[in-house]
């Protein structure tokens, strides 16, 4: 028995899934050049600079605490000071108290003299006021003759405080206590005043403070932020230089140590790198053996044309179906190449295996076609490629094989690989041969048309993927087995 695939053009006729070439319609491959210059010349898209994103952050969220922190503290500082002023006037209010007494006039009079010399001084700014009853207001020397403007109508067991614009030029800040006196029915208001300007003057140098304190620290931190984002970005500028370097001196890796943040990317650009190395070495190797193979035949095509050969018609057939044979494979294993490079693929090989089995049945309609296994199970390869390994290794089956063929999908479920066993009913291949068949162009059988391309390109498009084809014997059908193993797709 013998695996080689048909001519390409059976196959397409048959419906079978083709890869796209890589040449044009005439031949002519795609102008890769000039599409990699014109995307180079093509403005590099970007959403922003990193470090401005990170500053205006920053920014933002220092004037926003600066803000609420510079409100509240100015509050907090405000009450304190207020409260202090207002307990300064509570003491007077006390003493006031404690110093009174009635006379047999029923008249409010001090038996002793308060000792703040501030309440002796005409406009001093402390003042103290005692009223009620319908009776003369008793008032400090400071306020000379004339009364504080009072609230009569309240009933203040504790102190109340309010400010007070009687005086124009004099913003005053009162306290007032209503108090009942021994020997006497009326209830007395107690009143003390002290002039905010002060107070207000306190206040003003508070917050000035607190205004250049807080810009002082704002602009700190906003430096420091500035900083930060300068030493923190500095590794991204390292990777920088360490591409420049790897794009003009010829260095390809990046070695610098750096960070764990970064690691990652480094080790994924690195491994960037070194796949772009297999993928020009593997292209430098295909344009080098399909070189190679075009020489020989090329060569002997000119010595022909030279020498007049009388079988020249049929040296230029012989030599052309050589070189298209080479071109083939080739151009299998470039696509296969470059469509993994696209991507992980995942692919369902129980449709795939269907899809072919509809197409070669068109070809082989006397063959007895038998799927089985699992329809879940998936491989990583790209879904054109897995449909051109099934298509070869089926049909090979179907045209070599007695009338049978079992397509048996994870036959090993429990590997790591996804394993798709392939089983006819002919006369099988000694061991000693099934090696020959992965030679390109080895056919066994030279009575049937084909290439001998067909196990070639599938051994190296599996091999692109990671995978493997192996060769045996079939125990239920007694004929050739094929065993592709591919990895999994564990999704």
């Amino acid at each position: 028995m013998i695996p080689p695939t048909p001519p390409a053009s059976d196959v397409a006729d048959a419906g079978l899934p083709q890869a796209l070439p890589l040449a044009g319609r005439d031949g002519i491959a795609p102008p890769a050049k000039a599409e990699a210059e014109a995307a180079v010349a093509l403005p590099v898209q970007h959403t922003g600079s990193i470090s401005r994103r990170m500053i205006l952050i920053a920014a933002g969220w220092i004037f926003i605490l600066l803000a609420v922190g510079g409100v509240a503290l100015n509050s907090a500082l405000t009450n304190l000071v207020s409260s202090q002023f207002d307990r300064e006037l509570e003491e007077s209010l006390t003493a006031m108290i404690a110093s009174t007494e009635i006379d047999p006039l029923g008249e409010v009079y001090y038996n002793r003299i308060l000792g703040d010399q501030r309440f002796l001084e005409p406009n001093s700014g402390f003042y103290w006021q005692i009223s009620g009853g319908g009776f003369q207001p008793y008032l400090s020397r400071s306020l000379w003759d004339s009364p504080l403007e009072i609230r009569d109508d309240v009933i203040a067991t504790d102190p109340i405080y309010y400010d007070s614009e009687q005086f124009e030029d004099e913003r005053l800040r009162i306290a007032q206590r209503t108090v009942g006196l021994p020997g006497s029915d009326v209830q007395w208001q107690y009143v003390v005043a002290g002039s905010r300007e002060e107070l207000d003057l306190q206040l003003a140098d508070i917050r000035a403070i607190l205004i250049w304190s807080f810009a002082v620290l704002g602009i700190g931190l906003f430096i420091m932020a500035m900083l930060q984002t300068w030493y923190g970005l500095g590794p991204l500028r390292r990777i920088r230089r360490a591409i420049a370097r790897i794009r003009t001196s010829g260095a390809n890796r990046v070695t610098d140590p750096l960070p764990l943040e970064v690691q990652p990317m480094v080790e994924e650009l690195n491994a960037l790198l070194a796949h772009s190395e297999r993928q020009a070495e593997e292209a430098r190797t295909h344009a080098g053996n399909l070189a190679h193979a075009l020489k020989t035949p090329l060569t002997v095509l000119t010595n022909a044309a030279a020498a007049r050969s009388p079988d020249l018609g049929e040296t230029v057939l012989r030599e052309t179906l050589v070189m298209r044979r080479q071109v083939d494979h080739h151009l299998a294993r470039a696509r296969a190449a470059g469509r993994r490079a696209v991507g992980l693929a995942r692919t369902n090989v129980m449709d795939s295996a269907k899809a072919v089995e509809r197409a070669v049945s068109r070809l082989y309609p006397d063959v007895r076609f038998d799927i089985d296994g699992s329809v879940e199970a998936g491989a990583v390869i790209e879904k054109q490629d897995l449909e051109e390994i099934l298509g070869n290794l089926i049909e090979n089956a179907a045209k070599y094989g007695g009338g049978s063929v079992f397509v048996t999908v994870d036959a090993e479920p429990d590997a790591e690989q996804c394993t798709v066993w392939i089983e006819d009913d002919g006369v099988g291949i000694p061991p000693d041969k099934r090696g020959e068949l992965f030679t390109r162009g080895a056919r066994l059988d030279t009575e049937k048309p084909g290439t001998g391309l067909g196990l070639a390109i599938v051994r190296d498009v599996a091999e692109i993927y990671r995978g493997s084809v192996e060769l045996g014997e079939s125990e239920d059908l007694g004929g050739l087995l094929v065993r592709l193993r591919l990895p999994r797709w564990s999704g």
